[in-house]
């Protein structure tokens, strides 16, 4: 058996789910912060629909957050596999010890921005008065616990490019856990209703925090956080950000496509459908997870052969994420066509919601199975560190293809907010296709040089 994050031995498949399967695990475990929260705000005793409503609003936000977490994240530790391949355990360290201070000055940053200007923005967003005054008191605590989600989150990729995905499952694992025990007592023992939800997410993420923090920086890491590696660096930032970039915009772009989704519905349909779209979202959420988790796991084993001229268990490993891939896309579609009103039962009981959400969630799904190609294309891209090609595919499908379109559709679609929905499976389409097609022509089908030519071109 090769030691833990050695790469270069055993099966393609065993290696890429050796990742995958702890990070599908801790990423399952991660979903329990939000979906546990949307699931008892949904069914909350005395709160009508506009509860759920609210929660919904505040995903742009969540996911800005989460866009200056991926920035570092998605950036630093590619370049750390890479750097760990190359036998280079200086500059692997160093970069570690910049991300990690790069994401605590971040999370200062988002903090104080959020916080000041969380009104303007969630009406933005397609909060309306009713919605936002739950939306409100949701974010007025979940926001203190900035700093925990972005260090957590953005350097638990460094524990798993380390070849420790167990760790790295045990980061969230704590965190969901306490959550779900501390979400019913908060809500419903203590009655602090959706401000107890909030509190008890900011705990479960200081727990996180702290489990990531005492690992990297004890014994037991493989390439531990030292505190003359604790500097900001800026050019070694700048390649960072330039990876990470691509990272960014998704995560970005998702608070963009977000934001216009529950803009058009409350001005088409109003605040229910927002609604509704916070339920298909929160499906979404749980069905993607395996094919980013076999994406994101394979990408340190990617990286780490790409470093060491590995090219043919390069091809390998990009081929293994494409079918894997697929297979879970295809599996997550046919569960919505057999199972949407079971889904959507999960999160809410309202009667307007449960009778338009199902048929939402079809038309939603439809295609899902082109979101293997885009993720199989984005994450070789990251991996290699070929930081413009991800950027633009990144952007390209959502905020060229799906956002315009999720204006646009309602003028053509009847009824008008199932243009919204139908927004998505095209986007899947067009951008799934571009960026596979344009990784294996500019990257797959060139892998044979074993001097590794292509790395040249990484930016």
């Amino acid at each position: 058996m090769a030691p833990a994050g050695d790469f270069s031995r055993g099966s393609v498949g065993s290696n890429i789910m050796q990742q995958a399967l702890p990070l599908l695990a801790a990423e399952i475990v991660h979903l329990l912060y939000n979906i546990v929260d949307r699931i008892y705000i949904g069914h909350l005793p005395g709160a009508d629909a506009m509860a759920l409503t609210g929660l919904g609003v505040t995903f742009p936000l969540v996911a800005l957050v989460g866009a200056f977490t991926r920035l570092i994240g998605t950036g630093g530790a590619p370049l750390f596999s890479i750097a760990r391949g190359a036998g280079d355990t200086d500059r692997a360290a160093r970069l570690q010890g910049t991300a990690a201070a790069w994401l605590a000055l971040l999370s200062v940053f988002v903090f104080v921005f959020c916080m000041a200007f969380r009104r303007p923005i969630l009406f933005l967003f397609g909060a309306g008065e009713s919605s936002y005054a739950y939306a409100d008191r949701y974010l007025r605590i979940y926001l203190w616990g900035t700093a925990f989600t972005m260090i957590s989150t953005g350097m638990n990729g460094f524990i798993n490019a380390q070849g420790r995905p167990k760790v790295g499952m045990m980061t969230v694992a704590l965190g969901a856990v306490l959550n779900l025990i501390l979400d019913p007592l908060f809500i419903f023992v203590f009655k602090m209703s959706i401000e107890g939800a909030a509190l008890a997410t900011v705990i479960s993420q200081g727990a996180s925090c702290a489990w990531v923090v005492l690992f990297l920086c004890g014994k037991k890491a493989l390439i531990p956080i030292r505190r003359a590696d604790l500097r900001l660096r800026p050019r070694m930032a700048g390649e960072i950000c330039r990876l990470g970039v691509s990272g960014f915009i998704m995560s970005a772009t998702n608070c963009l496509t977000q934001a216009a989704c529950n803009a058009v519905l409350q001005a088409r349909g109003g605040e229910n459908w927002v609604g509704v779209m916070t339920v298909l979202h929160s499906i979404r959420e749980v069905l993607s997870l395996p094919v980013n988790c076999i994406s994101t796991g394979a990408q340190p084993f990617i990286g780490f052969n790409y470093g060491a001229k590995a090219m043919e268990r390069v091809k390998k490993g990009i081929r293994f994420t494409f079918f894997a891939g697929g297979a879970s896309t295809m599996a997550a579609w046919l569960s919505v066509e057999l199972f949407s009103g079971a889904y959507v039962r999960l999160f809410t009981d309202n009667a307007a919601i449960l009778q338009e959400a199902p048929d939402a969630l079809k038309a939603y799904f439809f295609a899902f199975v082109f979101m293997a190609f885009q993720m199989t294309g984005q994450s070789t891209f990251t991996a290699l560190g070929r930081s413009k090609q991800a950027v633009f595919f990144s952007l390209l499908r959502k905020a060229f293809i799906v956002t315009p379109l999720t204006f646009l559709l309602p003028y053509i679609i009847t009824p008008p907010v199932y243009g919204v929905f139908w927004a998505e499976p095209v986007s899947n389409v067009i951008g799934g296709l571009a960026c596979f097609i344009t990784m294996m022509a500019t990257v797959y089908f060139r892998l044979k040089d074993p001097h590794g030519e292509i790395g040249a071109q990484a930016s």
